[in-house]
Formats: structure tokens, sequence, C-alpha cells
């Protein structure tokens, strides 16, 4: 039976963690320890970690705010499994979780891993609106916990797993926020490590409550998508300049009404049948209209936040601007 350590890094969220760590305790495979380390909060969850000490095998670490990346390292430097796994606060652990990993890495061992991530019942409509923007095949977040994606899987920390000989060797995250999982994704294979996804192992991952904090939360992702281009030029593929592209056809529509009608209703007519391609399988997916109104909203916030930060950021590379 393969050793796990749970590493998660937390800031001002203590009633994620709660949540979190009450999914744990109901894994139907128990070994597995848990690092909770605090990164800086002002808002601390110490108590909340140490009510669960008589279900888990919890310890709690409280450091100076370094970001994520960094906190990360920290627990993985004071985790004592054979295999780390990284989650997000605000993620929920489904019951067989570890028995599910468990099976996949003793029928074909990875080096690292990642999972996907799905929408809960108990999500709100906004909630899962935003889930099915980010794992959808009609948006960029179609990409994520497929086995038929293009290329090799570069797991991301919301739902990742690294060997200890991994840590070891690479040393974790050498940069803590802005990209930083995808960048030790790449050093990890770059390495020679075995990557893979491991489907059965998906969490339950709540991300933005509302629409402008989910923009917000793309814009950075975009931005972050060209720091790691400063580090690996390579792997700036085209499939990234999508919700650019996007964003500037959106752009372009709303301009082509000043100068030609034509032009405007072309452009319109193509948004209106997109839209209406999310409408129905979104709604066909969660058997609500509702939520498939709420999916188109959230496929726009999603494409033209990641598009706008991608922009930004390119626009500061290519004029070298201080950030």
């Amino acid at each position: 039976m393969r050793r796990y350590s749970v590493v998660i890094p937390i800031y001002n969220r203590p009633d994620e963690i709660k949540e979190l760590l009450e999914s744990l305790t109901k894994q139907t495979y128990n070994n597995f320890d848990v690092v909770i380390v605090e990164d800086g909060s002002s808002i601390k969850c110490e108590d909340i970690v140490n009510s669960f000490k008589s279900q888990l095998e919890v310890t709690y670490y409280y450091k100076e705010n370094t970001g994520q990346g960094f906190s990360r390292n920290y627990g993985y430097e004071r985790a004592n499994g054979d295999y780390f796994i990284v989650f997000d606060s605000d993620c929920i652990i489904p019951a067989n979780y570890f028995e599910e990993l468990e099976k996949a890495l003793n029928e074909n061992y990875l080096d690292a891993f990642g999972g996907p991530d799905k929408s809960h019942p108990s999500f709100t409509d906004v909630q899962k609106a935003i889930s099915y923007s980010m794992t959808s095949l009609f948006t960029t977040g179609g990409i994520r916990g497929n086995k038929k994606r293009v290329g090799t899987f570069h797991p991301r920390s919301f739902n990742m797993g690294i060997s200890r000989q991994v840590f070891e060797n690479t040393r974790g995250y050498i940069i803590t926020r802005m990209g930083e999982d995808i960048e030790f994704s790449i050093r990890i294979l770059n390495s020679g490590f075995k990557s893979g996804l491991v489907e059965n192992a998906f969490v339950y991952h709540k991300r933005r409550t509302n629409f402008t904090h989910f923009f917000k939360q793309l814009h950075f992702f975009g931005r972050a998508r060209i720091n790691i281009y400063r580090f690996f030029p390579a792997e700036l593929k085209p499939i990234h300049f999508m919700p650019a592209a996007f964003t500037i056809f959106c752009a372009f529509t709303l301009l082509s009404s000043i100068f030609s009608s034509t032009i405007f209703y072309l452009c319109l007519g193509i948004l209106l049948l997109y839209s209406v391609l999310i409408l129905i399988d979104a709604t066909i997916k969660n058997r609500s209209l509702k939520i498939g109104f709420l999916s188109v909203a959230a496929v726009f916030t999603q494409l033209t936040g990641y598009g706008i930060g991608f922009l930004t950021e390119l626009k500061r590379e290519l004029f070298k601007e201080k950030k």
C-alpha cells in the first residue's frame, strides 16, 4: 500500500478547508496524512484543522506569505509519504479518490499525475456554469481532464500528485505564482519522469462564486501563459492564442457596427450560433435551462478574461514594459 501525503496551501479561506477536510475523513483508502500550510493568512484556520485531529492524521504549519508554489514546497519538505498530492483549498474530494488512484498507479505507475475536476450537486448555479465553461469541449477548458487531448499531459495543481523522487530531483516549484504549476510540470517531463491523467481521480472544484472573481482569475491565467513562455518559449502553442483571437473577434464585431452593418450581422451571427451551441450543450449536461444561459455568460467571461490577460502580458513582453 502506497503512503500518500496531502499538501494543502491555504490563504484566508478557513471555511473551504473545513469542507475539504470533511471530505477526506470519508475516504475508503486511509493510508495518507494531511499537511496544511497556512501561507501568512490574517484569518487563520488552525482551530478548524485541530478539530479534525481525531479523524485525520493532520499537521498544521503557519508561515509568512510566499505564495502558493513555495508554500507547496514547504509542505513537501515536511511530508512523510511516498507520494505527494496537492489540492486547492476549494476542492471537495470524492470518497473513493485514493482507492481509485492507488488502483491506477498499481496498473500503470506514473511519477506525476493530474486528475479532472467536476461540479458537485451542492454547487450554486453560477459555480456549475463556471465548471462547465472550464471543462467543455466548446472552450479551451475542454483540454483539461481529457485523455484524447493532444500532446503530453501536464498536471495542474488543483489536483496533482508527484512521487517523492520527483520532488527530490526537481526541488519543486521555482516560481510561486503566474503559472507555477505549468512550469513545474514542464520541468518534471523534461527530467524524464512519466506523467499522465488518472481519469477516476477527480475532484469537485468550486472555483469562483461569481463572474467578477472568475474574470479576474482567468485574466491572471492569461498573463501566466506568457510568463511560462519566458521560461519555455517552445511551450507557447497555437491553441493558447484562441481566447485572445476570440476576444479580438468580439471587439471587432462591436467596432464593425460603426462601419459595416453587413460585417456586423455576419460576425454577430457567428457569436449567436456559438452561444446557442453552448446553451444547448450546457442545458443538456446540467439538466437546467438556467445553468445553460449562465454557462454562455461563463464561457464569454472565461475566454475574454483569459484573452485580455494574455494580450496584456504579451504586449508587456514584446515591448519589455515593466510590471
